[in-house]
């Protein structure tokens, strides 16, 4: 799996970026022609990571396509074959060889494939990819943004031999919150025997300098096993925060194989309607992001997640919600880097879900995966202190209970985070009862009006769900916007700061409502919708002039509209307040 830093150093790991054959399928014809054996002799080149929507002449295709490629495993010996998928947009079926070796639905979460008894030698994977929505999906088929098809991060094949390190998960707290540096840790480790034996190993596991106690381990042939460290206290840890992301390498080691990864230590709590980080109170000053270019859809380049970040850290954010959906793990270490927080979601967005759709039990299900696969996969990144369970789903009976199932999900497997969904009712939200924080998305001066008129409503608004929180027993509770906004069209000036569209009136409702927000101690955060303008469907009914959601403070190109300078001005003025 690509990251920021080496994950193996004795593992072989051969990456299968780069040129693909790919054939578009509209017919659905490929699999009972077998494509999978016989891939039609007229397939063209595709790059991957890439999203064929970007390709000319293809970007409103949804449906199938298929992806071939060849690769040499050196040696001379039998080894099992574990198949790295970042993600495949949106449904995939994995064929290595002509055989049918595994599936994944959901575009956004990585998932892995081993596969027993792999020669050195030449192989064949080929990849059926649909990218098609529907009743039974994540997202539904109405999304406010582009449905780009592909398989748009990376994919590696690597040979596992002996006892193998999958996974490790470092589980800590703080038996004496006022000091840090004393956290209580143990592991977490997935192993997997990849020989037709039993095999017994000791792990050896460092965290940075200092070694983890582990005892012996046997698996049997094949077996897929989790075994979990004993406790110990470690001692002169140094805390990973915004202003110092101090961060440990995290190395699992058998006599065949290794896992290396990074971790760092930080508590996120909430006290009487606080938000706090390592004890210290934190007001969250963020934008959302979602993870596209209209060049290169979900495929996002390193360089451009690099400058992404050069332009978030000017504004003076600490914090980044992904919007909709699990970003690049690359892009998370990147934030582990620099200490900027991120809240991390599933894409279920509620103005394409029916009740119908929530009440349907697979869709509930394939929720509960997503939710699981998160959690596994970017478990270990300090910065991600939010998970989000969905984002305005409407109020329907059926949202309690699945709102219950995530919470438990998420509380039980997700380590020190926060967990909330992002609300556009927070007075007769139920599903509030499960937030740690309460977060609302509201859109006062865009929707349904404009033209001035929204002051008035902003603040009527704040205390008519000031009341409200106080009556339903969240006082200690803290608020955060998750979502607000107007879109502006890049270029168009207005003299007048009410004139809706204008670069001026975008700029004029973010600095009104940021400076209420940033003035109301119920408030704690904010999330400026959004980051970059977006691709999105002409046929929305939500004034998507372009084909774009165009509430980016910069365009989708990352060229500043006036509001990108209006929030920046705000934001370091509300951080040296802080500092004070």
């Amino acid at each position: 799996m690509k990251r920021t830093f080496n994950t193996h150093r004795k593992r072989q790991t051969l990456t299968l970026d780069g040129e693909w054959k790919f054939v578009m399928d509209p017919q659905n014809v490929g699999e009972g022609e077998k494509w999978y054996i016989d891939f039609p002799q007229d397939a063209k080149s595709i790059t991957v990571p890439g999203c064929w929507n970007t390709e000319l002449g293809k970007l409103n295709y949804m449906g199938v396509c298929w992806y071939k490629r060849d690769f040499f495993l050196c040696g001379d010996d039998l080894r099992d074959l574990l198949l790295s998928f970042e993600s495949v947009m949106t449904r995939a079926k994995v064929y290595l060889d002509g055989a049918l070796v595994g599936s994944h639905d959901g575009g956004f979460s990585p998932f892995d494939i081993i596969v027993s008894d792999i020669s050195a030698g030449d192989h064949t994977i080929v990849l059926r990819v649909d990218s098609k929505q529907d009743e039974k999906s994540i997202p539904q088929t109405r999304v406010d943004w582009f449905n780009y098809g592909g398989i748009a991060r990376s994919v590696s094949a690597e040979s596992l031999r002996g006892l193998c390190v999958i996974s490790s998960h470092l589980i800590y707290s703080f038996p004496n919150p006022s000091d840090l540096t004393l956290p209580e840790v143990s592991l977490e480790v997935e192993l997997y025997n990849a020989s037709s034996k039993s095999i017994s190993d000791t792990l050896d596991i460092r965290l940075g300098d200092i070694k983890l106690n582990c005892d012996t381990i046997q698996l049997d042939a094949r077996q897929r096993k989790i075994v979990r460290t004993p406790s110990q206290t470690l001692s002169g840890i140094k805390p990973w925060s915004c202003e110092s992301p101090t961060l440990y390498t995290l190395q699992v080691s058998t006599s065949s194989d290794d896992l290396i990864d990074r971790v760092g230590f930080r508590l996120i709590e909430v006290k009487e309607g606080k938000l706090l980080l390592n004890g210290k109170t934190i007001e969250l000053r963020g934008v959302n992001r979602h993870e596209e270019h209209p060049d290169w859809g979900f495929a996002f380049p390193q360089g451009l997640m690099r400058r992404d970040l050069d332009l978030i850290e000017e504004l003076g954010c600490n914090t980044i919600r992904g919007s909709h959906y699990p970003q690049s793990k690359i892009f998370l270490d990147m934030l582990d880097e620099r200490g900027i927080l991120f809240w991390s979601e599933i894409p279920i967005w509620g103005g394409g879900f029916s009740e119908k759709a929530l009440q349907d039990e697979d869709i509930v299900e394939l929720g509960l995966t997503m939710h699981k696969e998160m959690c596994y996969y970017y478990y270990n990144h300090p910065s991600i202190i939010i998970w989000g369970m969905h984002n305005e789903v409407y109020q329907y009976p059926c949202v309690y209970e699945i709102s219950r199932k995530y919470h438990e999900l998420l509380r039980a497997n997700g380590g020190n985070r926060l967990i909330t969904h992002a609300s556009m009712f927070p007075n007769d939200d139920p599903s509030l009862e499960f937030d740690d924080i309460i977060c609302i998305n509201h859109y006062k001066g865009w929707y349904g009006g404009g033209n001035g008129g929204y002051l008035n409503d902003w603040k009527n608004m704040i205390d008519e769900f000031r009341a409200c929180r106080e009556k339903r027993g969240m006082a200690d509770k803290p608020v955060i916007f998750s979502e607000f906004g107007a879109a502006a069209l890049a270029g168009f000036h207005s003299h007048f700061d009410s004139v809706k569209w204008s670069e001026e009136y975008q700029a004029q409702l973010l600095k009104y409502c940021l400076t209420l927000f940033h003035d109301d101690p119920m408030i704690q955060g904010f999330y400026v919708w959004q980051f970059a303008n977006i691709r999105t469907y002409a046929e929305m009914d939500l004034n998507r002039v372009r084909c774009f959601n165009n509430k980016g403070i910069v365009d989708e190109y990352r060229n500043p509209k006036s509001a990108f300078f209006a929030v920046r001005e705000l934001y370091h003025k509300f951080k040296s307040e802080e500092q004070k």
